[in-house]
């Protein structure tokens, strides 16, 4: 009875009524096939943030491999819809379960390290997945894997968009969930207080490269077309100023910083060569004059109220 109340009903039918108009749009031709790739493009990439949010901001472990479990997603997906010819749900489900798989045998080794260590061991593992990539001549090799079918619809894209944030921010809320906090928060006091920490880091690194899994499907899905390199160090790199930018440990921050850069990026299409300046000077401004992130961890706040004591004394 508790799921059922004003703002989860409010919040329902404001989810039921984005779908139905943006798809109404999209059938009638208001929205063209170049908005439509760039809402694909917002979409994959809220996942990819929010999922990578769990990593690293809620649970604290510095990853730069993200890319690597979307590309595992995006390979599985493409040889069991454009090999094997199954259907796409096929596609979406048996890459989200090979990532997570990768995520476990990766976690489990590597999960023990902390800080710079663990950047250093996942941004090797993003590495390793994309030589064999290169170098497997059943996916294509350096010359990428072609004909994938275009399956993913706005339909599955805005289900998996949904889904993902749903079961990541109710994950965060439960148990298991507060333990991945209390690890990110200080790993030596949660652990002291009989937190079983190594499980619950491979736990939230398993979930987030299971749905790091589904985006990659999601894009192999679209683009017909996938390669190694479009899976590298800096497309890790570009999934974590996202988290950044958006607010470490926020599911919002991690939307509303998937829309802003992913808009951001569309308007210096025109210059490529400046679009990592672009985003060395946002990561500069954003650290140096809110840390925190646009919203941080919680709602963001034009005007912060004032305790009565302090107003007090400063009306005297």
């Amino acid at each position: 009875m508790k799921l059922i109340n004003k703002k989860n009903m409010l919040g329902f039918l404001a989810v039921i009524l984005t779908y139905a108009i943006a798809g109404f749009l999209i059938d009638k031709g208001f929205i063209d096939s170049y908005i439509f790739l760039n809402i694909v493009l917002i979409g994959i990439n809220i996942i990819l943030a929010v999922s990578l949010n769990l990593i690293t901001g809620f649970t604290g472990q510095f990853s730069l491999g993200h890319a690597a479990f979307m590309s595992i997603g995006a390979y599985t997906s493409g040889i069991l819809t454009a090999k094997l010819g199954l259907p796409f749900w096929v596609g979406i489900l048996g890459a989200a379960l090979l990532a997570a798989v990768a995520g476990i045998i990766i976690g489990i080794p590597t999960l023990r390290l902390k800080g710079d260590y663990l950047a250093i061991a996942t941004l090797g593992f993003g590495e390793i997945v994309k030589i064999i990539g290169l170098n497997t001549d059943y996916i294509g090799g350096a010359t990428g894997l072609n004909d994938i079918p275009r399956y993913t619809t706005w339909t599955w894209l805005y289900f998996c968009v949904v889904v993902t944030v749903l079961l990541i921010s109710n994950f965060i809320k439960s148990y298991k969930g507060r333990a991945c906090i209390s690890i990110g928060e200080d790993e030596i006091a949660a652990e002291a207080m009989g937190v079983n920490t190594t499980y619950y880091k491979v736990l939230a690194f398993t979930l987030g490269s299971f749905f790091a899994g589904i985006a990659g499907a999601l894009y192999a899905n679209y683009f017909y077309f996938i390669k190694p390199d479009s899976f590298g160090f800096m497309k890790s790199i570009d999934i974590l100023v996202i988290v950044v930018f958006g607010g470490m440990a926020s599911i919002k921050g991690s939307i509303l910083g998937a829309v802003l850069l992913s808009l951001i990026s569309l308007f210096l299409q025109g210059i490529p060569e400046l679009r990592m300046v672009v985003y060395a000077v946002i990561l500069f401004l954003i650290m140096v004059y809110r840390p925190q992130g646009i919203i941080g961890k919680g709602e963001f706040k034009l005007f912060k109220k004032r305790g009565g004591l302090n107003a007090n004394n400063q009306s005297k």
